[in-house]
């Protein structure tokens, strides 16, 4: 009976260990590399004089960092950032497209609610796999965005 029993366990260790071994494998977004992205993404803003917002979330759009320098111009920044990276990691592509669609051929993009459609959200991809989003908030979309791909040129590859 013992003996039924070990062999029994065995094959079903064997047989859950075989299973988990098919499963396929996915890049995640450590802290670690979200604070590389967003230090690279703060030294741009600095550097410019664009005090911003910026967050970075993981791919299901859950918030990994937040960062708010001092005199961010925009209060509401610090709502808008983290909306912006989630948008981009959710929808898997920049947020400057759903501003487009909205302000071209597809303004039903705007219904979408819970979504932050507006220019300064990047996926972060890691082998062609999105893995995060980057979000900021400055004083212009054009910032917004340069700060968002400063910080996209720190991510791992």
């Amino acid at each position: 009976m013992i003996k039924r029993i070990a062999l029994g366990a065995a094959l079903a260790f064997a047989s859950t260990t075989a299973f988990a071994a098919d499963l396929p494998q996915k890049p995640y977004l450590t802290l670690e590399a979200a604070r590389g992205i967003a230090a690279a993404a703060e030294a741009k803003a600095r550097a410019e004089g664009w005090p911003a917002v910026i967050a970075i979330t993981d791919d299901a759009g859950l918030p990994l960092l937040l960062l708010r320098m001092d005199q961010a111009m925009v209060p509401a920044g610090v709502e808008l950032a983290p909306g912006k990276a989630r948008t981009a990691a959710l929808f898997r592509r920049p947020t400057g497209v759903l501003e487009d669609a909205i302000n071209g051929n597809r303004p039903a993009v705007i219904t979408a609610r819970g979504f932050t459609p507006m220019r300064g959200g990047l996926p972060i991809t890691v082998g062609g796999q999105v893995v995060g989003g980057i979000g900021v908030s400055a004083d212009t979309p054009q910032h917004d965005e340069a700060i968002a791909q400063a910080g996209l040129a720190a991510a791992p590859k």
